[in-house]
């Protein structure tokens, strides 16, 4: 089995990116970061990616992917966006993140809610400064008034996507796991990256 891995020590990330992978490239195995986590000085999607799978990839010698996303809330402005994982300060409290971002929002009106998860997904082959590729996907919803489900990380319990019946409308941490991988924007920035991956 081929083994790409993935620039993130989290591990629901890795769980995430390995039901994904599997569903189109089952001969993928991707395997957890274990070295460390260059600075993401980054100030879009796509560079702190790139950042993160090219350290990655230098330090395993492997094909590396890295996902850098987040929830971009339309009132403001396309806020928290790249400072998604770390809204409520450098400690990266998923919990604080999204309690701040629901107080913040205490005021605004359902219409007005409205927001997009985005996922940037890099992909780069060591040794080879030719085989860079950037994919987005985005996955748009609004935000509930209140956190419900107890499924997914980070703002999934806060986050409704769109194109559900509206009297069946359940956030993302109500979705099963399944569910989830089938319309997430990693799958939708993943289904971009699936002819990229042939190549390996």
């Amino acid at each position: 089995m081929r083994k790409i891995v993935l620039a993130t020590h989290n591990p629901h990330k890795v769980e995430e990116f390995q039901a994904i992978v599997a569903e189109t490239r089952p001969d993928l195995q991707v395997v957890a970061y274990d070295g460390p986590e260059p600075v993401e000085d980054g100030v879009t999607f796509a560079e702190n990616a790139l950042i993160k799978a090219r350290a990655a990839a230098a330090h395993t010698g492997l094909p590396a992917l890295a996902d850098d996303s987040g929830i971009c809330v339309d009132v403001l402005g396309g806020a928290p966006g790249v400072f998604s994982a770390y809204w409520a300060g450098h400690a990266k409290d998923a919990a604080a993140n999204l309690t701040l971002l629901l107080d913040q929002l205490s005021d605004v009106r359902d219409p007005h809610r409205t927001a997009q998860f985005v996922s940037t997904i890099a992909l780069v082959v060591p040794g080879d400064a030719s085989r860079e590729s950037v994919v987005e996907g985005v996955w748009p919803g609004r935000l509930a008034a209140a956190a419900s489900g107890g499924g997914g990380f980070g703002y999934d319990p806060i986050f409704v996507p769109d194109g559900q019946e509206p009297d069946a409308e359940r956030t993302v941490g109500e979705w099963t796991a399944h569910e989830k991988n089938a319309a997430s924007h990693r799958s939708r920035a993943f289904r971009s990256l699936v002819p990229l991956l042939e190549t390996l």
